[in-house]
Protein backbone atom coordinates (compact mmCIF):
# COMPACT_ATOMS: atom_id res chain seq x y z
CA UNK A 1 0.00 0.00 0.00
CA UNK A 2 1.09 3.59 -0.63
CA UNK A 3 2.67 5.59 2.16
CA UNK A 4 1.65 9.20 2.76
CA UNK A 5 3.88 11.70 4.53
CA UNK A 6 1.36 14.55 4.59
CA UNK A 7 1.35 14.62 8.39
CA UNK A 8 4.95 15.90 8.27
CA UNK A 9 4.28 18.62 5.72
CA UNK A 10 5.66 21.39 7.96
CA UNK A 11 8.42 19.31 9.56
CA UNK A 12 10.90 18.77 6.77
CA UNK A 13 13.71 17.11 8.69
CA UNK A 14 11.28 14.61 10.11
CA UNK A 15 9.82 14.02 6.66
CA UNK A 16 13.29 13.36 5.21
CA UNK A 17 13.95 10.73 7.88
CA UNK A 18 10.54 9.11 7.31
CA UNK A 19 11.10 9.14 3.55
CA UNK A 20 14.44 7.37 3.93
CA UNK A 21 12.79 4.54 5.85
CA UNK A 22 9.96 4.19 3.34
CA UNK A 23 12.33 4.25 0.34
CA UNK A 24 14.16 1.30 1.87
CA UNK A 25 10.92 -0.68 2.23
CA UNK A 26 10.44 -2.31 -1.18
CA UNK A 27 6.92 -3.39 -0.27
CA UNK A 28 5.78 0.24 -0.59
CA UNK A 29 4.88 0.89 -4.26
CA UNK A 30 4.48 4.67 -4.07
CA UNK A 31 5.41 7.53 -1.78
CA UNK A 32 3.46 10.80 -1.63
CA UNK A 33 5.02 14.12 -0.56
CA UNK A 34 8.41 12.48 -0.04
CA UNK A 35 10.93 14.81 1.60
CA UNK A 36 14.55 15.22 0.49
CA UNK A 37 17.40 17.64 1.15
CA UNK A 38 20.56 18.06 -0.92
CA UNK A 39 22.90 20.92 -1.80
CA UNK A 40 21.05 23.20 0.69
CA UNK A 41 17.81 22.60 -1.23
CA UNK A 42 14.69 21.04 0.26
CA UNK A 43 11.98 19.48 -1.88
CA UNK A 44 8.76 17.54 -1.59
CA UNK A 45 8.24 15.11 -4.46
CA UNK A 46 4.52 14.84 -5.17
CA UNK A 47 4.67 11.16 -6.16
CA UNK A 48 7.53 8.69 -6.31
CA UNK A 49 6.38 5.49 -7.99
CA UNK A 50 8.66 2.50 -7.45
CA UNK A 51 9.86 0.93 -10.69
CA UNK A 52 11.78 -2.29 -11.23
CA UNK A 53 14.84 -2.68 -9.07
CA UNK A 54 15.76 0.34 -6.99
CA UNK A 55 14.66 3.07 -9.41
CA UNK A 56 11.61 5.34 -9.24
CA UNK A 57 9.38 7.31 -11.50
CA UNK A 58 8.85 10.97 -10.48
CA UNK A 59 5.41 12.51 -10.95
CA UNK A 60 5.03 16.27 -10.49
CA UNK A 61 1.33 17.15 -10.12
CA UNK A 62 0.04 20.48 -11.43
CA UNK A 63 -3.42 21.98 -11.18
CA UNK A 64 -3.12 23.39 -14.72
CA UNK A 65 -4.83 21.82 -17.73
CA UNK A 66 -1.62 21.40 -19.73
CA UNK A 67 2.12 21.13 -19.32
CA UNK A 68 3.80 24.55 -19.42
CA UNK A 69 7.44 25.57 -20.08
CA UNK A 70 7.85 26.85 -16.52
CA UNK A 71 7.08 23.36 -15.18
CA UNK A 72 10.29 21.90 -16.62
CA UNK A 73 12.69 23.74 -14.23
CA UNK A 74 10.50 22.57 -11.34
CA UNK A 75 10.98 18.94 -12.36
CA UNK A 76 14.68 19.48 -13.12
CA UNK A 77 15.51 20.84 -9.66
CA UNK A 78 13.72 17.88 -8.12
CA UNK A 79 15.83 15.54 -10.24
CA UNK A 80 18.94 17.38 -9.03
CA UNK A 81 18.01 16.82 -5.38
CA UNK A 82 16.78 13.25 -5.85
CA UNK A 83 19.87 12.12 -7.73
CA UNK A 84 22.07 13.92 -5.22
CA UNK A 85 20.24 12.01 -2.48
CA UNK A 86 21.01 8.68 -4.14
CA UNK A 87 17.58 8.15 -5.70
CA UNK A 88 17.64 6.73 -9.21
CA UNK A 89 14.90 8.26 -11.38
CA UNK A 90 14.25 6.50 -14.66
CA UNK A 91 11.23 8.57 -15.76
CA UNK A 92 9.85 12.01 -14.93
CA UNK A 93 6.26 12.95 -15.61
CA UNK A 94 3.98 15.94 -15.32
CA UNK A 95 0.45 15.10 -14.23
CA UNK A 96 -2.18 17.72 -14.99
CA UNK A 97 -5.94 17.93 -15.14
CA UNK A 98 -7.72 16.98 -18.36
CA UNK A 99 -10.50 19.52 -18.71
CA UNK A 100 -12.24 17.47 -21.41
CA UNK A 101 -13.25 14.96 -18.72
CA UNK A 102 -16.96 15.00 -17.92
CA UNK A 103 -17.90 13.98 -14.40
CA UNK A 104 -20.59 11.30 -14.30
CA UNK A 105 -21.21 11.38 -10.55
CA UNK A 106 -19.91 9.08 -7.81
CA UNK A 107 -16.19 8.32 -7.71
CA UNK A 108 -13.94 10.14 -10.14
CA UNK A 109 -12.47 8.25 -13.08
CA UNK A 110 -8.88 9.15 -12.28
CA UNK A 111 -7.64 7.90 -15.64
CA UNK A 112 -9.92 10.41 -17.35
CA UNK A 113 -9.53 13.23 -14.85
CA UNK A 114 -5.72 13.37 -15.05
CA UNK A 115 -3.23 13.17 -17.88
CA UNK A 116 0.43 12.13 -17.67
CA UNK A 117 3.10 13.64 -19.90
CA UNK A 118 6.62 12.27 -20.09
CA UNK A 119 9.06 15.16 -19.58
CA UNK A 120 12.16 13.09 -18.81
CA UNK A 121 14.24 14.36 -21.73
CA UNK A 122 13.53 18.12 -21.45
CA UNK A 123 13.89 18.01 -17.65
CA UNK A 124 17.24 16.22 -17.81
CA UNK A 125 18.43 18.54 -20.58
CA UNK A 126 17.55 21.57 -18.43
CA UNK A 127 19.24 19.92 -15.45
CA UNK A 128 22.54 19.47 -17.29
CA UNK A 129 22.55 22.74 -19.23
CA UNK A 130 21.09 25.30 -16.83
CA UNK A 131 20.66 24.15 -13.24
CA UNK A 132 24.35 24.23 -12.10
CA UNK A 133 25.00 27.80 -13.25
CA UNK A 134 21.53 29.01 -12.16
CA UNK A 135 22.03 27.59 -8.67
CA UNK A 136 25.47 29.20 -8.44
CA UNK A 137 23.99 32.58 -9.39
CA UNK A 138 21.15 32.22 -6.87
CA UNK A 139 23.45 31.24 -3.99
CA UNK A 140 25.71 34.18 -4.84
CA UNK A 141 22.73 36.56 -4.81
CA UNK A 142 21.46 35.17 -1.50
CA UNK A 143 24.88 35.69 0.06
CA UNK A 144 24.88 39.41 -0.70
CA UNK A 145 24.18 41.84 2.12
CA UNK A 146 22.17 44.16 -0.13
CA UNK A 147 19.39 43.41 -2.59
CA UNK A 148 20.35 43.01 -6.22
CA UNK A 149 19.83 46.13 -8.33
CA UNK A 150 17.41 44.72 -10.90
CA UNK A 151 14.96 46.92 -12.74
CA UNK A 152 11.30 46.08 -12.24
CA UNK A 153 9.32 45.08 -15.30
CA UNK A 154 7.04 42.46 -16.82
CA UNK A 155 9.34 39.72 -15.57
CA UNK A 156 8.20 40.55 -12.02
CA UNK A 157 4.89 38.82 -12.71
CA UNK A 158 5.82 36.23 -15.35
CA UNK A 159 5.41 33.30 -15.26
CA UNK A 160 4.42 33.92 -11.62
CA UNK A 161 4.08 37.04 -9.52
CA UNK A 162 7.25 37.47 -7.45
CA UNK A 163 6.91 37.26 -3.67
CA UNK A 164 8.76 40.59 -3.42
CA UNK A 165 6.59 42.40 -5.99
CA UNK A 166 5.07 44.77 -3.45
CA UNK A 167 8.43 45.50 -1.83
CA UNK A 168 10.14 46.36 -5.12
CA UNK A 169 7.27 48.53 -6.33
CA UNK A 170 6.61 50.44 -3.09
CA UNK A 171 8.72 53.46 -4.01
CA UNK A 172 7.71 53.65 -7.65
CA UNK A 173 6.20 56.74 -9.31
CA UNK A 174 2.57 57.56 -8.66
CA UNK A 175 1.73 56.97 -12.32
CA UNK A 176 4.21 54.42 -13.66
CA UNK A 177 4.22 53.74 -17.40
CA UNK A 178 2.92 50.24 -16.64
CA UNK A 179 -0.42 51.92 -15.82
CA UNK A 180 -1.03 52.58 -19.51
CA UNK A 181 -3.89 50.27 -20.50
CA UNK A 182 -2.77 47.22 -22.50
CA UNK A 183 0.84 48.37 -22.52
CA UNK A 184 3.09 45.50 -23.56
CA UNK A 185 6.81 45.16 -24.05
CA UNK A 186 6.55 46.69 -27.54
CA UNK A 187 5.68 50.04 -25.91
CA UNK A 188 7.30 49.76 -22.49
CA UNK A 189 10.79 48.83 -23.70
CA UNK A 190 11.19 51.92 -25.96
CA UNK A 191 9.90 54.12 -23.14
CA UNK A 192 12.44 52.76 -20.67
CA UNK A 193 15.24 52.94 -23.24
CA UNK A 194 14.48 56.67 -23.33
CA UNK A 195 14.64 56.79 -19.54
CA UNK A 196 10.89 57.30 -19.20
CA UNK A 197 9.40 55.52 -16.19
CA UNK A 198 6.38 57.66 -15.38
CA UNK A 199 3.47 58.74 -17.51
CA UNK A 200 4.03 62.46 -16.89
CA UNK A 201 7.38 62.24 -18.67
CA UNK A 202 5.99 60.77 -21.91
CA UNK A 203 6.25 63.36 -24.72
CA UNK A 204 2.92 64.21 -26.32
CA UNK A 205 4.13 62.94 -29.70
CA UNK A 206 5.71 59.70 -28.46
CA UNK A 207 5.06 57.07 -31.18
CA UNK A 208 3.12 53.90 -30.50
CA UNK A 209 0.50 55.19 -28.07
CA UNK A 210 -3.06 54.03 -28.74
CA UNK A 211 -5.93 56.53 -28.57
CA UNK A 212 -6.79 55.31 -25.07
CA UNK A 213 -3.16 55.41 -23.91
CA UNK A 214 -2.79 58.95 -25.29
CA UNK A 215 -5.93 59.94 -23.41
CA UNK A 216 -4.55 58.49 -20.17
CA UNK A 217 -1.23 60.25 -20.73
CA UNK A 218 -2.92 63.62 -21.32
CA UNK A 219 -5.17 63.23 -18.26
CA UNK A 220 -2.24 62.41 -15.99
CA UNK A 221 -0.11 65.26 -17.36
CA UNK A 222 -2.85 67.86 -16.91
CA UNK A 223 -4.21 66.35 -13.71
CA UNK A 224 -7.70 66.73 -15.17
CA UNK A 225 -10.21 64.01 -16.02
CA UNK A 226 -11.11 63.36 -19.63
CA UNK A 227 -14.71 63.03 -20.65
CA UNK A 228 -16.72 63.61 -23.78
CA UNK A 229 -20.04 64.87 -22.50
CA UNK A 230 -21.95 64.80 -25.79
CA UNK A 231 -20.93 61.26 -26.70
CA UNK A 232 -21.50 60.11 -23.15
CA UNK A 233 -24.98 61.59 -23.26
CA UNK A 234 -25.67 59.88 -26.58
CA UNK A 235 -24.55 56.53 -25.20
CA UNK A 236 -26.64 56.86 -22.04
CA UNK A 237 -29.71 57.92 -23.99
CA UNK A 238 -29.89 54.39 -25.39
CA UNK A 239 -30.96 52.85 -22.08
CA UNK A 240 -34.62 51.98 -21.55
CA UNK A 241 -36.43 51.90 -18.23
CA UNK A 242 -36.71 49.97 -16.08
CA UNK A 243 -32.95 49.63 -15.63
CA UNK A 244 -31.88 46.24 -14.28
CA UNK A 245 -28.42 46.39 -12.70
CA UNK A 246 -27.20 42.80 -12.75
CA UNK A 247 -24.14 41.02 -11.35
CA UNK A 248 -23.23 37.32 -11.19
CA UNK A 249 -20.90 35.40 -8.90
CA UNK A 250 -19.39 32.11 -10.07
CA UNK A 251 -16.86 29.49 -9.08
CA UNK A 252 -14.86 26.96 -11.12
CA UNK A 253 -13.71 23.98 -9.03
CA UNK A 254 -10.75 21.98 -10.31
CA UNK A 255 -12.55 18.79 -9.34
CA UNK A 256 -16.08 18.96 -10.79
CA UNK A 257 -18.80 18.68 -8.16
CA UNK A 258 -21.89 18.16 -10.31
CA UNK A 259 -22.64 15.42 -12.86
CA UNK A 260 -22.24 16.64 -16.43
CA UNK A 261 -19.64 19.29 -15.56
CA UNK A 262 -15.93 19.45 -16.38
CA UNK A 263 -12.85 20.49 -14.39
CA UNK A 264 -12.68 24.27 -14.04
CA UNK A 265 -16.10 24.73 -15.64
CA UNK A 266 -17.59 28.03 -14.54
CA UNK A 267 -20.67 27.50 -12.35
CA UNK A 268 -22.89 30.50 -11.51
CA UNK A 269 -24.27 30.36 -7.96
CA UNK A 270 -25.43 33.90 -7.11
CA UNK A 271 -26.94 36.99 -8.64
CA UNK A 272 -27.87 40.47 -7.41
CA UNK A 273 -30.37 42.72 -9.14
CA UNK A 274 -31.15 46.38 -8.49
CA UNK A 275 -34.12 47.63 -10.50
CA UNK A 276 -34.39 51.39 -11.14
CA UNK A 277 -37.82 52.53 -12.32
CA UNK A 278 -38.33 55.67 -14.39
CA UNK A 279 -39.95 57.20 -11.29
CA UNK A 280 -36.65 56.87 -9.45
CA UNK A 281 -37.82 53.99 -7.23
CA UNK A 282 -35.00 51.51 -6.58
CA UNK A 283 -35.71 47.86 -5.69
CA UNK A 284 -33.38 44.98 -4.88
CA UNK A 285 -33.63 41.21 -5.32
CA UNK A 286 -31.04 38.47 -5.00
CA UNK A 287 -30.42 34.76 -5.37
CA UNK A 288 -27.85 32.62 -3.58
CA UNK A 289 -27.74 28.86 -3.90
CA UNK A 290 -26.98 27.24 -0.55
CA UNK A 291 -27.92 23.60 -1.13
CA UNK A 292 -25.87 20.57 -2.04
CA UNK A 293 -26.96 20.17 -5.69
CA UNK A 294 -26.08 21.89 -8.94
CA UNK A 295 -27.07 25.58 -8.61
CA UNK A 296 -27.42 26.39 -12.31
CA UNK A 297 -31.05 25.46 -12.95
CA UNK A 298 -32.35 27.33 -9.90
CA UNK A 299 -30.05 30.24 -10.77
CA UNK A 300 -31.48 30.50 -14.29
CA UNK A 301 -35.13 30.06 -13.35
CA UNK A 302 -35.00 32.58 -10.51
CA UNK A 303 -33.38 35.11 -12.84
CA UNK A 304 -36.10 34.57 -15.45
CA UNK A 305 -38.72 35.25 -12.79
CA UNK A 306 -36.98 38.45 -11.65
CA UNK A 307 -36.49 40.25 -14.99
CA UNK A 308 -39.31 41.23 -17.31
CA UNK A 309 -39.01 41.66 -21.05
CA UNK A 310 -38.22 45.24 -21.98
CA UNK A 311 -35.87 47.62 -20.23
CA UNK A 312 -32.08 47.62 -20.21
CA UNK A 313 -30.01 45.15 -18.23
CA UNK A 314 -26.96 47.08 -17.08
CA UNK A 315 -23.81 45.03 -16.51
CA UNK A 316 -20.16 45.89 -16.03
CA UNK A 317 -18.23 43.77 -18.60
CA UNK A 318 -19.31 41.01 -20.96
CA UNK A 319 -19.10 38.31 -18.29
CA UNK A 320 -22.84 38.09 -17.64
CA UNK A 321 -23.50 37.62 -21.34
CA UNK A 322 -21.04 34.72 -21.44
CA UNK A 323 -22.77 33.02 -18.50
CA UNK A 324 -26.24 33.55 -20.01
CA UNK A 325 -25.14 31.89 -23.25
CA UNK A 326 -23.64 28.96 -21.35
CA UNK A 327 -26.88 28.49 -19.41
CA UNK A 328 -28.86 28.63 -22.66
CA UNK A 329 -26.73 25.78 -23.99
CA UNK A 330 -27.16 23.73 -20.81
CA UNK A 331 -30.95 24.25 -20.66
CA UNK A 332 -32.37 24.42 -24.21
CA UNK A 333 -35.93 24.74 -22.90
CA UNK A 334 -34.92 28.06 -21.25
CA UNK A 335 -32.69 29.22 -24.10
CA UNK A 336 -35.08 31.64 -25.83
CA UNK A 337 -35.67 33.78 -22.76
CA UNK A 338 -32.07 33.60 -21.55
CA UNK A 339 -30.79 34.68 -24.95
CA UNK A 340 -33.37 37.46 -25.09
CA UNK A 341 -31.66 38.91 -22.02
CA UNK A 342 -28.47 39.17 -24.08
CA UNK A 343 -30.30 41.55 -26.42
CA UNK A 344 -31.20 43.74 -23.43
CA UNK A 345 -27.65 43.98 -22.04
CA UNK A 346 -26.00 47.37 -21.72
CA UNK A 347 -22.28 47.26 -20.83
CA UNK A 348 -21.49 50.24 -18.62
CA UNK A 349 -17.78 49.36 -18.63
CA UNK A 350 -17.53 50.02 -22.38
CA UNK A 351 -19.22 53.40 -21.95
CA UNK A 352 -16.87 54.51 -19.15
CA UNK A 353 -13.78 53.27 -20.99
CA UNK A 354 -14.76 55.05 -24.22
CA UNK A 355 -15.79 58.40 -22.77
CA UNK A 356 -14.25 58.99 -19.34
CA UNK A 357 -10.89 58.75 -17.60
CA UNK A 358 -9.62 60.11 -14.30
CA UNK A 359 -6.00 59.99 -13.09
CA UNK A 360 -7.29 58.29 -9.96
CA UNK A 361 -8.20 55.22 -12.02
CA UNK A 362 -4.47 54.42 -12.29
CA UNK A 363 -4.97 52.75 -15.64
CA UNK A 364 -7.80 50.46 -14.55
CA UNK A 365 -11.46 50.64 -15.51
CA UNK A 366 -12.57 47.95 -13.09
CA UNK A 367 -15.61 48.76 -10.98
CA UNK A 368 -13.49 48.91 -7.84
CA UNK A 369 -11.10 51.37 -9.52
CA UNK A 370 -13.72 53.80 -10.82
CA UNK A 371 -16.10 53.63 -7.84
CA UNK A 372 -14.07 55.73 -5.35
CA UNK A 373 -13.70 58.45 -7.99
CA UNK A 374 -17.22 58.55 -9.39
CA UNK A 375 -19.15 57.63 -6.25
CA UNK A 376 -17.21 58.65 -3.12
CA UNK A 377 -18.60 57.11 0.02
CA UNK A 378 -19.51 53.73 -1.45
CA UNK A 379 -16.81 51.09 -1.14
CA UNK A 380 -15.98 47.56 -0.13
CA UNK A 381 -13.69 48.19 2.83
CA UNK A 382 -16.19 47.31 5.53
CA UNK A 383 -17.33 44.09 3.83
CA UNK A 384 -16.04 40.71 4.92
CA UNK A 385 -15.84 39.63 1.26
CA UNK A 386 -14.30 42.27 -1.00
CA UNK A 387 -13.65 40.59 -4.35
CA UNK A 388 -14.98 37.89 -6.64
CA UNK A 389 -12.14 35.45 -6.03
CA UNK A 390 -12.79 35.46 -2.30
CA UNK A 391 -16.52 35.08 -3.01
CA UNK A 392 -15.78 31.88 -4.97
CA UNK A 393 -13.74 30.47 -2.10
CA UNK A 394 -16.40 31.48 0.42
CA UNK A 395 -19.15 29.74 -1.57
CA UNK A 396 -17.16 26.52 -1.64
CA UNK A 397 -16.70 26.79 2.13
CA UNK A 398 -20.39 27.47 2.62
CA UNK A 399 -21.63 24.40 0.75
CA UNK A 400 -19.08 22.29 2.62
CA UNK A 401 -20.61 23.35 5.96
CA UNK A 402 -23.62 21.07 5.62
CA UNK A 403 -27.28 21.97 6.03
CA UNK A 404 -27.04 24.45 8.87
CA UNK A 405 -24.39 25.96 11.07
CA UNK A 406 -23.49 29.42 12.42
CA UNK A 407 -20.49 29.45 10.09
CA UNK A 408 -22.66 28.76 7.04
CA UNK A 409 -25.08 31.54 7.92
CA UNK A 410 -22.22 33.99 8.41
CA UNK A 411 -20.74 33.17 5.00
CA UNK A 412 -24.18 33.44 3.40
CA UNK A 413 -24.72 36.94 4.78
CA UNK A 414 -21.25 38.02 3.65
CA UNK A 415 -21.85 36.73 0.11
CA UNK A 416 -25.20 38.48 -0.15
CA UNK A 417 -23.70 41.75 1.08
CA UNK A 418 -20.81 41.60 -1.40
CA UNK A 419 -22.89 40.87 -4.50
CA UNK A 420 -25.45 43.50 -3.52
CA UNK A 421 -22.67 46.06 -3.20
CA UNK A 422 -21.58 45.35 -6.79
CA UNK A 423 -24.99 46.22 -8.24
CA UNK A 424 -25.39 49.15 -5.84
CA UNK A 425 -22.05 50.42 -7.11
CA UNK A 426 -23.24 50.15 -10.72
CA UNK A 427 -26.33 52.19 -9.88
CA UNK A 428 -24.11 54.91 -8.42
CA UNK A 429 -21.69 54.91 -11.37
CA UNK A 430 -24.55 55.06 -13.86
CA UNK A 431 -26.24 57.96 -12.05
CA UNK A 432 -22.98 59.90 -11.85
CA UNK A 433 -22.30 59.23 -15.52
CA UNK A 434 -25.78 60.44 -16.38
CA UNK A 435 -25.13 63.71 -14.54
CA UNK A 436 -21.82 64.18 -16.36
CA UNK A 437 -23.54 63.45 -19.65
CA UNK A 438 -26.20 66.07 -18.88
CA UNK A 439 -28.96 63.51 -18.64
CA UNK A 440 -31.57 63.20 -15.96
CA UNK A 441 -30.37 60.05 -14.09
Amino acid sequence: MAASLLSNIFKHSRAVASTSAVVADRSVPAIYEAGFAFDRIRIRADILSRSSGSSFGLVEVKSSTKAKPEHIPDVAIQLHVLEGSGISVNKAFLMHIDNSYVYQGGDYDLGGLFRLEDVTEPAKAFLSSTVPSALSDMWEALAQETAADIEVGNHCASPYRCSFYGYCHQNGPEHAVEELPRAGAKLLQPLKMEGIYEIQAIPSDFPGLSILQQRVRDSVVTGQPYYDGSKLAAELSQVEYPLYFLDFETFNPALPLYPGTRPYQVIPFQWSLHTLESSGELLHESFLHDGAGDPRRAFAESLLNAIESGGSIVVYSSYEQTILKQLATEYPELADRLLSFCDQLYDLLKVIRAHYYHPGFHGSFSLKAVLPILVPGIGYEELEIQDGQLASVAFFQMIACGNSSPEKEGIRKALLAYCERDTEAMVGVCRTSAIMGHLKG
